[in-house]
């Protein structure tokens, strides 16, 4: 059984409130879950303590017993050292798309065919 320490929703439309679980992964989001570990209310002020609530010495028992965090949960170890997280690199996200190269490529090449011209009408206006 694959374990994952991750968000389930609870709370109204536009006022989320979501509790740290411990599921298993083949269980939606906000059903069935092993053991509340935390919870993240995403609608307090960040400097807030009572934002996010951790049982540090469950999550180290889960995370020592094999359970995977999200992305979102690891960050919030990560803030709080009970885990490391390493710091994404993506150096292909800011290059631009396809179409982007193509449109950049034939505004370049009209450019230097307007040179072009212009240098070949001021030799032969001589």
């Amino acid at each position: 059984m694959s374990l994952k320490i991750r968000l389930a929703r609870g709370g109204s439309k536009k006022r989320p409130y979501y509790t740290v679980v411990l599921a298993d992964a083949r269980s939606p989001r906000d059903g069935r879950f092993l053991e509340k570990l935390g919870s993240w209310n995403p609608m307090l002020a960040k400097d807030n303590p009572a934002r996010i609530e951790l049982n540090a010495e469950r999550i180290q028992h889960w995370i020592a017993n094999g359970a995977q965090p999200t992305d979102r949960v690891l960050r919030f170890l990560a803030d709080a050292n009970i885990a490391t997280r390493e710091a994404k690199n993506n150096p292909e996200k800011a290059k631009p798309g396809k179409k982007a190269t193509e449109r950049a490529a034939e505004k370049a090449q009209k450019i230097e065919d307007a040179k072009a011209a212009a240098a070949e009408a001021a030799a032969s206006a001589e």
